[in-house]
């Protein structure tokens, strides 16, 4: 029998079950071969079916679960390609982004990347700080690059990247190694160098990228790069969104 239970202090419903659910897989009570219903889950939880669909959806979205209106739902594992395509479309949107922060940002909006970047060094102990830090850098960041539908698209991808377990967030680094990574990106734009604040966020993208593929799918040596990231695609460029106008 199914052993699931809502874990302590979750911001809401859906998100204990999104909890409950991921750690269900991680234990193995969650098998990948059985189906199971949205009431079987809800009765198991002790709540209503409601936050079970919403949490299943945004598991779905994670390419953690598929749902059969049909049937119920079934856990998958996670592959390399849902990362790769999550990656190329950071890729399209966050270096272009950097750049236009590092030139267009206001002395605010400089201030307030650099406030966050300073939490995350300051929380280099703590992973929750410092996630908490982390999300909010990358939101000044595209914010600051003027496009704010790009900004909540990257932050879509970002909670579906975290959906996928606790192994895809540090992905086989520290987090001070995290931190380190954010410098170059962060001085750039400071110091208002462009190019250098799109090219220290493509390497960090790309870097992470390898790395969450690895994590999700260990390949042997000789078929490594078959599953890397790639740097670049043609999707990526196609969908770089064009330099908004901005007052000077």
């Amino acid at each position: 029998m199914v052993q699931l239970s809502l874990p302590p202090g979750a911001p809401s419903l859906a998100d204990g079950v999104v909890e409950a659910v991921r750690s269900g897989i991680t234990a193995g009570e969650l098998r990948p071969d059985d189906t199971y219903s949205v009431y079987q889950l809800a009765d198991l939880l002790g709540v209503s079916r409601s936050p079970v669909r919403e949490a299943l959806l945004r598991l779905a979205e994670a390419g953690l679960v598929r749902i059969d209106r049909n049937r119920g739902f079934q856990v998958l594992t996670p592959q390399a390609h849902d990362v790769e395509e999550i990656i190329d479309i950071r890729l399209a949107l966050e270096p272009a982004a950097a750049r236009r922060a590092a030139e267009h940002a206001t002395d605010a909006e400089r201030a307030g990347i650099r406030v966050s970047f300073e939490a995350m060094e300051g929380a280099t102990g703590d992973e929750e700080r410092f996630w908490v830090a982390d999300h909010a850098l990358h939101d000044r960041l595209m914010r600051a690059g003027g496009n704010q539908r790009a900004a909540a698209i990257i932050e879509r991808l970002r909670a579906t990247t975290a959906l996928l377990g606790p192994r895809t967030t540090t992905a086989g680094r520290t987090l001070p190694e995290i931190c380190d990574e954010h410098a170059p990106i962060v001085t750039a734009i400071l110091s208002r160098r462009g190019a250098a604040a799109e090219r220290a966020m493509r390497h960090h993208l790309e870097h992470t990228g390898q790395l969450l593929v690895r994590t999700l799918q260990p390949a042997p040596c000789e078929d490594a790069a078959a599953i890397a990231v790639r740097p670049s695609s043609q999707a990526a460029h196609a969908m770089a969104p064009a330099r908004p106008a901005r007052a000077t």
